[in-house]
């Protein structure tokens, strides 16, 4: 099985934090991540730094990120506008994410499910002129904190209408955490139907982020987001706190004898070192309670 961690700690873990980190405070985090194997990394997010000031300076730490060979340094946009900053800014992959839902997609882009998918195809178009890949995830597709469960049926069918203009990859966020296996095992087969690399952002809300990883493994993800020490937020659902922290991730594929070819031991240290710079410590388990060698090799 080939699998990509992408830690979107960078942009997702930062984006809601109430300490808002300089770029080159969230370049050294890049670089840390790198430095611990990760090869997948979502570094910042080319929006309006009027609406999400922890993403200011996005230019700043794509610049100042010490790139490895192999590694993927990503940057998240929600418009043309986005991606021509981001393309400028020499990211190695473009991420675009929009809603299934037309009330948050409109309280949260200002746009409806058709028009997220209209921006989907001309980011695509766009960034393959350049060479560029793109991912393109699907927000809130296990649940809508203003229009409640989301049915599967209802988001491969956008998935089917973004396939229009193909991604290399299309993933499926549980952007605020209210998933369960059976939902990531139907959601990530249905994609993977399509005939395109699948992968899955999972929040551990209420606990279910890792047991839904797993799920999304079973049905063919290749792709799983998760992010350092466990931080995350989304500005416009409030109560949708923590991604699946990297270091949990990495500690329970390992123990499944799934190589990821990350240093959890370096993966912690960078996690204590995230904290520190936050003035908290994070939620993720593993970097509480350590390795298990005989478990986690």
């Amino acid at each position: 099985m080939t699998l990509t961690i992408c830690d979107v700690g960078p942009r997702d873990g930062l984006q809601n934090e109430s300490v808002t980190l300089a770029p080159e405070v969230r370049a050294e985090l890049c670089d840390r991540l790198l430095a611990a194997g990760v090869t997948a990394i979502e570094a910042a997010s080319f929006v309006n730094p009027r609406v999400v000031p922890q993403m200011a300076g996005a230019e700043e730490v794509v610049a100042a990120v010490r790139r490895t060979p192999g590694a993927v340094l990503s940057g998240l946009v929600l418009n043309e506008r986005g991606l021509d900053r981001a393309l400028a800014a020499g990211v190695d992959e473009v991420h675009y994410a929009f809603p299934v839902t037309d009330t948050f997609a409109q309280r949260n882009q200002n746009t409806t499910v058709a028009g997220g998918i209209e921006v989907s195809h001309a980011i695509v178009r766009k960034a393959r002129q350049a060479g560029v890949p793109v991912n393109v995830g699907l927000i809130v597709a296990f649940g809508c904190p203003f229009e409640g469960r989301v049915e599967p049926a209802h988001v491969l069918r956008v998935a089917e209408q973004v396939m229009a203009e193909p991604p290399d990859v299309l993933s499926v966020a549980d952007t605020i955490g209210v998933g369960v296996p059976t939902q990531a095992r139907e959601l990530v087969r249905g994609v993977v139907a399509l005939g395109v690399a699948t992968g899955a952002h999972l929040h551990n809300t209420r606990n279910t982020g890792l047991a839904n990883a797993a799920a999304a493994l079973e049905a063919g993800a290749t792709l799983l987001d998760a992010s350092l020490g466990g931080t995350g937020g989304c500005p416009f659902a409030p109560r949708a706190t923590g991604n699946v922290p990297t270091e949990d991730l990495v500690y329970m594929l390992h123990g499944m004898g799934i190589r990821t070819g990350i240093d959890l031991e370096a993966l912690m240290t960078a996690s204590r070192w995230l904290g520190e710079r936050l003035g908290k410590e994070l939620p993720a388990m593993v970097t509480r309670a350590g390795d298990f060698p005989p478990v986690a090799s």
